[in-house]
């Protein structure tokens, strides 16, 4: 699927993985859980890279990551939040979001999350699912719908279409 194609679906309600249309894009959970609560914000609409948006854009961009990651944060029982933006693999802007815990394999913890092993990073027991998923989906949804307005800002509450 084309970064133009998910954003399409996002943009149309349906992928399940939205958390929350907000002011750079969408954030949603990713397609893999290794690290329970790994999130992204899309750029919408599309761009390449940051350095693409002017100034303004550029801000909101962040700090809708930055939210993103303190929504995070506060709902799962991560020690802190590490914040990517690479676009090697898939060319257009995003941010990965991921918490990291107390409970992760030493010669892990310490390392870039995408450095794990894929073998843990895209196991079948890890990868996204509603059932599973859906608790802690709602939360932070909820938690980034509070800052947002803690904030000042404005969202677009959008539901997937499940």
């Amino acid at each position: 699927m084309t970064p133009a194609e998910r954003l399409q679906d996002l943009v149309d309600g349906k992928n399940p993985k939205l958390i929350l249309r907000m002011r750079s894009g969408f954030a949603v959970f990713a397609d893999n859980q290794f690290l329970p609560g790994y999130a992204l914000l899309l750029a919408y609409p599309q761009v390449e890279q940051l350095n693409d948006l002017d100034s303004k854009r550029r801000f909101l961009f962040l700090e809708d990551m930055a939210l993103l990651g303190e929504a995070i944060h506060r709902v799962t029982d991560c020690i802190r939040v590490n914040y990517a933006m690479y676009g090697n693999l898939d060319p257009f802007l995003h941010a990965h979001v991921w918490p990291r815990y107390d409970w992760e394999v030493p010669e892990y913890a310490t390392i870039p999350p995408l450095s794990y092993p894929e073998e843990i990073r895209v196991h079948e027991d890890t990868v996204w699912d509603p059932e599973v998923h859906a608790e802690m989906q709602d939360q932070i949804r909820r938690v980034l719908l509070t800052l947002t307005e803690e904030h000042g800002h404005i969202v677009i509450i959008e539901r997937p279409k499940v």
